[in-house]
C-alpha cells in the first residue's frame, strides 16, 4: 500500500499499513479469527441450522410405506408471519415455535407464530435454543417456561422442546466436557419438568450428541426424541433411544424451510400433547 501524503514516509506509510492489519490477528500462533467475525448474531439461531454444515444432505424420504407418520414444521423469528393456512391446506398438522435461546432472547415473532398455528387447528408447541455457555440450565429452563415455554392439558399443546445441537457461536460444544454436557442437560430438564410436570422432548442429531455427551444413553427412557437427519432414511439414533418420536428430514421444504415427520398418526401427535 502507498500513501501519498505530504510529511509521510514509505516505511511510515508500511508501519500504517500493519497498524490496520493487526486487529485482525489473534493471539500470538493462533489463526486469524475469521469464523469468529462471521459468527451470527446471538439470538438468531434455529432448529437445525448446523445440521447441513456438519452432517450434510443424503437425500429426501419418500412416502412413508410401514407407518403413518404426520407432517410437522417447526419456525422461528426467520420466517415472520407465517401463511399457516398454507400450511394446513398442505397437510401440515403440528408445529413447534421458537420461544427462547439462553437467557437473553425471545423470538420477535411468536404471537403470530404460536396463535396462528393454533387458530388454524394445528397441534403446536416450543422450543427453546440452549446455550449451555452462557448460563445453567435450570436457569435457561425457567427463561423458557416463564417466556412462552409452559404447558397446559388441552389437547393443543405439546409439551417443550430443548434443542440441543452445534453452538453458532462458538465452540461446537460450547467449551464443555462430555460429563459437564449431560450435567447441563439434566439441570435443563429436570428444571422444566419440576415447573411443568412435563419431561421436556430433547432435539438433536446424532453426530452432536456422540462428540459432545459421549453418545450418553440415559434420557431415552424418559425423554421424547426430535432427530435431525437430512436423508432418505433417519439412520442411527443417539444411545438410549430405541425410536424417534419426532424427525426434521429437511431444511428446504415448502411454506417453510423446517419440515418433519411425527412417528404416528395425529392421534399420536395429540397423546403426546395430553401427556
Amino acid at each position: 500500500m502507498r500513501v501519498h501524503r505530504s510529511g509521510t514516509t514509505l516505511a511510515g506509510a508500511a508501519l500504517a499499513a500493519l497498524a490496520l492489519l493487526l486487529p485482525l490477528a489473534g493471539p500470538a500462533g493462533a489463526a486469524p479469527d475469521a469464523d469468529v467475525r462471521k459468527a451470527p448474531a446471538r439470538g438468531t439461531a434455529s432448529m437445525g441450522m448446523g445440521v447441513l454444515a456438519h452432517d450434510g444432505r443424503d437425500g429426501t424420504p419418500g412416502a412413508p410405506t410401514r407407518a403413518v407418520q404426520t407432517e410437522g414444521v417447526d419456525v422461528s423469528s426467520h420466517q415472520g408471519n407465517v401463511a399457516w393456512s398454507t400450511l394446513w391446506n398442505s397437510g401440515v398438522r403440528w408445529a413447534y415455535v421458537k420461544a427462547t435461546e439462553g437467557t437473553y432472547y425471545k423470538n420477535t415473532s411468536f404471537t403470530q407464530q404460536y396463535n396462528g398455528s393454533y387458530d388454524v387447528g394445528m397441534i403446536r408447541g416450543t422450543y427453546h435454543f440452549a446455550t449451555p455457555d452462557t448460563t445453567g440450565g435450570a436457569a435457561q429452563a425457567d427463561y423458557f417456561v416463564d417466556n412462552g415455554g409452559g404447558w397446559s392439558k388441552d389437547g393443543r399443546t405439546l409439551p417443550g422442546v430443548l434443542d440441543i445441537e452445534w453452538n453458532p457461536y462458538g465452540a461446537t460444544c460450547y467449551g464443555k466436557t462430555q460429563a459437564g454436557m449431560v450435567a447441563w442437560i439434566r439441570d435443563f430438564l429436570n428444571r422444566y419438568k419440576a415447573r411443568t410436570g412435563r419431561d421436556a422432548v430433547i432435539y438433536t442429531a446424532t453426530s452432536w450428541w456422540t462428540q459432545c455427551t459421549g453418545n450418553h444413553a440415559g434420557f431415552g427412557a424418559t425423554n421424547p426424541l426430535w432427530v435431525a437427519r437430512y436423508a432418505s432414511a433417519v439412520g442411527t439414533l443417539p444411545a438410549g433411544w430405541e425410536y424417534y418420536t419426532m424427525w426434521q428430514y429437511t431444511s428446504t421444504g415448502p411454506t417453510v424451510g423446517d419440515h418433519n415427520r411425527f412417528n404416528g398418526d395425529l392421534s399420536r401427535v395429540r397423546a403426546l400433547a395430553n401427556g
